[in-house]
C-alpha cells in the first residue's frame, strides 16, 4: 500500500519535483560525460604524448568528481528539504490518520528511490548521448584523427556514476529520516501561515553601507585591474576577501534600498501589482543575503574559468600557425666554467666535430647568430627612467643583458618565416617584442630617437614602440624583447646564441614526426660525445610537433577541468536560486489567494511571479558579470602568455552556456512556481 501511495504522490507532485529532477538529470549526465572522457579518447587516433595527457586528465577528473559529488549531494539535501517543507500539511494528514513516523519515512524513502532511479536512468541516457558530442570536443582539443571513431559506452563511468549517486541518495534518505523523526504535528498544521517577513531597514544606513561597499569594491577592482604588477599572492587574498565582503554588504544594503527605491517612483510603484511584487522581492533578498553572495561569487568564478579556458585553447591553436612557421629549431650557447664568459660557437660545426649532422634532415634551413654586450642590460637601456620602470614592473630581471641581432640575420629569418622585413637606417635600432607586459614596459620609454649604447656605438630608436616579432619557435607570445641593429654595429666576438632553424619537407605528419626523432637522436649523440673541461652549454631543441602536442595537452587539461567545474557551479547556482524562490512561493501562497479573492486576475499574478523570479535570478548574475569584467582584466595579464586573440569568442561561448543552464533553471522555476500558486486557488 505504501508503494502505491508513493507512486500516486509522485504523479501528483510532478511540478514540485521539477527542479529536483532537472538538477539530478543534468548532474548525472555531466558526471557521466566527464568520467567517460578516457573511454572516448580510446577510439581516437592521438599522439603518444597526448595519451599521457589523457591519463593525467582522467585521474584529475576522477579526483574532481569527489568534489562534484559532495556539491551535488548538498544540493539533493537542500532540494529534499524544500520538498518536505512543501508537503508539511500532507505529512500532518498522514499522522492524523494514524501513520507512524516510520511509515512516513518509508513513504519518503520510496519516493526518493523512484524519482532517483528515474532521474539516474534519464541522466545516464542523456550523458551517453552527450558523451558522443564530447568526442567532437576531444578531437578539436587533441587534434586527433576521428576516422577510427565509433559509438562508445563506458561501463566504468556508469558504475562510478551509480555508486556516487547511490551514496548521495543514501545520505539524503538519512537526512529525511532525521527530519521526520523531529516532526511536531502542531508545526506541520501551522506551516504555510507565515510569509517571508519584509524587514524595513533604515534607508540611510543602507545607503551608507551600499556606498562604502561600492567604494571598497572599486578599490579592489583598481588594485587588481590597473596595478596588477604590484599584486602579490598575499595582497591578492586581501583583495579577494574585500571583494567577497563588499558583495555581501551590497546585497544586504540592496535588500533595504530596493523597496525604498521602488516606492520612491510613485507612479511605477502604484501600477498593477508592483507594490506587492517589490515587497516580495525585498523579503526574498533580505533572507537570502548570504546565499546570494555565495551564488554571485560562484557565478563569477564560472564566467572567468569558462572564458579563460576557451580563450587559452583557441589562442594556442591560432598561435601554432603564427609562432611555429618552421619545423625545428636548435640554439646553442657556450659559457665558461663560472658562467661569466660566453664563447662563439657554430652549432653545425659543433655537431660535425662529434661525427653528427644537424642539416641532413632539413630540406631547407637557416643559420644565424645573436650577440651579447655585457654592458647592455635593462638598466642601461632605460637610463634615467630605470627606477620608474623598475617600480612599475618589479618582476623583470633588470640585471640580465638584452640579446642583439644583426639586421641582415633578422631579415633573412623573417623571410624564412614569411614575415615582413624590418627597415633601419644608419645609426638606428629597433626593439622586437611580442609579450604584452614587456611591450608595455618598453613602451614607457621608447620614442623615436631614444638613445642607447650598443658595442660602444650610440644608436637611436626608429620607432615609438616595439616592433612585433620573435625568433624562437613557440605556441605562446614569450619574446620578452631583443634589439635589432645594423650589421656593422655588432661585434662578432661578443657571442650569444647560434641558431639553426629549418623545415623537414616531410610528406605527412608521420614522416615529420620521424624526421624530428632522427634529428633529436643526432643532437643527443653530439651532446653525449662532446666533453670539454671548463665549459658549460645551454642548448634549446624544439620541433613544431613537440610544441604542438605540449600546447594541445595544456589546452585540453585547462578546458576540460574548467568546463567541468563551471558546469557544476552553474547547476549549483541555478538549483539553489530555484529552490529558494519556490520555497518563498510556497510560503506566500496564502497572500496570492487573498489577491485572487480581491479580484486580481490570474494573468497579473503570473506577471508578478515572472518579474520576481527574473529579478531574483538577475541580481547575483549582474554583480557576477561586473566582477568578471575586472577579474578578466586581471587574468589577461596571465592569459597573454598564451594569447588573448579569441577572448571575445570565448566570452560568447560562456554566455551561451549561461543562457542555456541558468535560463533553464529560470524557466523551470517559473513553471513550478506558477503551479504551486495555482494549486492554492
Amino acid at each position: 500500500m505504501l508503494f502505491k501511495l508513493s507512486l500516486g504522490n509522485i504523479r501528483r507532485s510532478v511540478r514540485d519535483y521539477a527542479v529536483y529532477f532537472f538538477t539530478m538529470v543534468i548532474g548525472v549526465s555531466v558526471f557521466y560525460v566527464f568520467n567517460a572522457v578516457g573511454s572516448q579518447t580510446v577510439t581516437l587516433r592521438i599522439a603518444d604524448s597526448d595519451a599521457e595527457v589523457v591519463e593525467l586528465l582522467t585521474t584529475m577528473l576522477s579526483g574532481m568528481s569527489v568534489f562534484v559529488s559532495v556539491v551535488l549531494g548538498l544540493l539533493m539535501v537542500y532540494a529534499g528539504r524544500f520538498l518536505m517543507k512543501r508537503r508539511n500539511r500532507e505529512f500532518a494528514l498522514y499522522l492524523l490518520l494514524g501513520m507512524s513516523k516510520g511509515q512516513v519515512s518509508l513513504i519518503l524513502l520510496l519516493e526518493t528511490l523512484l524519482v532517483g532511479l528515474f532521474s539516474l536512468g534519464v541522466g545516464l541516457l542523456l550523458g551517453i548521448g552527450l558523451s558522443q558530442l564530447m568526442s567532437a570536443l576531444a578531437v578539436n582539443l587533441f587534434e586527433a584523427d576521428m576516422t577510427a571513431y565509433r559509438f562508445t559506452f563506458s561501463g566504468a563511468a556508469v558504475i562510478k556514476t551509480v555508486i556516487f549517486f547511490a551514496v548521495m541518495y543514501a545520505v539524503e534518505t538519512l537526512f529525511s529520516g532525521v527530519v521526520v523523526s523531529r516532526f511536531r504535528l502542531i508545526d506541520l498544521l501551522r506551516s504555510g501561515k507565515k510569509a517571508e517577513r519584509t524587514v524595513l531597514k533604515n534607508p540611510v544606513l543602507c545607503a551608507v553601507i551600499f556606498l562604502a561597499a561600492a567604494c571598497v569594491l572599486g578599490f579592489a577592482y583598481y588594485r587588481v585591474g590597473w596595478r596588477t604588477d604590484e599584486v602579490t599572492p598575499k595582497t591578492l587574498i586581501v583583495y579577494v576577501a574585500l571583494g567577497a565582503l563588499s558583495t555581501f554588504f551590497l546585497f544586504w544594503s540592496l535588500s533595504g534600498l530596493l523597496l525604498r527605491a521602488a516606492a520612491g517612483m510613485k507612479r511605477f510603484y502604484a501600477r498593477g501589482l508592483n507594490c506587492f511584487t517589490f515587497r516580495q522581492i525585498s523579503g526574498r533578498v533580505n533572507t537570502a543575503v548570504l546565499s546570494m553572495t555565495v551564488i554571485c561569487l560562484m557565478l563569477f568564478v564560472t564566467i572567468c574559468a569558462l572564458s579563460a579556458a576557451f580563450s587559452v585553447r583557441s589562442s594556442m591553436n591560432a598561435n601554432l600557425t603564427t609562432l611555429c612557421p618552421a619545423d625545428a629549431e636548435i640554439a646553442l650557447a657556450l659559457y665558461s666554467e663560472d658562467w661569466e664568459d660566453a664563447y662563439p660557437v657554430d652549432v653545425v660545426q659543433w655537431a660535425e666535430d662529434t661525427g653528427h649532422s644537424l642539416t641532413e634532415e632539413f630540406s631547407e634551413y637557416l643559420h644565424i647568430h645573436s650577440y651579447t654586450d655585457p654592458a647592455f642590460d635593462y638598466e642601461a637601456f632605460f637610463g634615467d627612467r630605470y627606477e620608474e620602470v623598475a617600480k612599475d614592473y618589479p618582476q623583470i630581471l633588470y640585471q640580465s643583458t638584452l640579446s642583439v641581432f644583426a639586421l641582415g640575420d633578422y631579415n633573412r629569418l623573417m623571410a624564412f618565416y614569411g614575415r615582413e622585413p624590418l627597415i633601419l637606417e644608419e645609426g638606428e635600432y629597433a626593439v622586437v617584442c611580442d609579450y604584452k607586459s614587456a611591450v608595455d614596459q618598453f613602451g614607457r620609454v621608447l620614442k623615436k630617437g631614444w638613445p642607447v649604447t650598443v658595442f660602444g656605438r650610440t644608436l637611436v630608436s626608429r620607432y615609438d614602440g616595439c616592433a612585433d616579432g620573435f625568433v624562437d619557435l613557440s605556441s605562446q607570445h614569450l619574446n620578452m624583447g631583443f634589439v635589432v641593429v645594423p650589421d656593422d654595429a655588432v661585434d662578432p666576438s661578443c657571442a650569444g646564441r647560434d641558431y639553426l632553424i629549418g623545415r623537414f619537407g616531410a610528406a605527412d605528419r608521420e614522416a615529420e614526426w620521424e624526421a624530428g626523432k632522427r634529428l633529436r637522436a643526432e643532437v643527443d649523440g653530439a651532446l653525449a660525445e662532446w666533453k670539454r673541461e671548463g665549459f658549460h652549454y645551454e642548448l634549446n631543441f624544439n620541433t613544431r610537433q613537440h610544441i604542438q602536442e605540449a600546447s594541445v595537452g595544456i589546452g585540453a587539461l585547462i578546458t576540460f577541468l574548467c568546463l567541468y567545474l563551471g558546469l557544476v557551479f552553474l547547476i549549483s547556482c541555478g538549483a539553489v536560486l530555484a529552490l529558494k524562490e519556490l520555497s518563498g512561493y510556497a510560503d506566500s501562497a496564502e497572500q496570492y489567494g487573498i489577491l485572487r479573492k480581491l479580484g486580481v486576475e490570474e494573468e497579473a499574478l503570473e506577471r508578478s511571479l515572472y518579474m520576481q523570479t527574473g529579478i531574483f535570478f538577475l541580481l547575483p548574475l549582474l554583480l557576477a558579470v561586473i566582477h568578471s569584467v575586472f577579474g578578466m582584466k586581471f587574468a589577461v595579464r596571465f592569459l597573454e602568455l598564451f594569447g588573448t586573440e579569441h577572448l571575445a569568442r570565448s566570452v560568447g561561448i560562456t554566455c551561451v552556456i549561461l543562457f542555456l543552464l541558468y535560463g533553464g533553471y529560470y524557466l523551470v522555476t517559473c513553471f513550478s512556481g506558477r503551479e504551486i500558486l495555482r494549486d492554492r486557488k
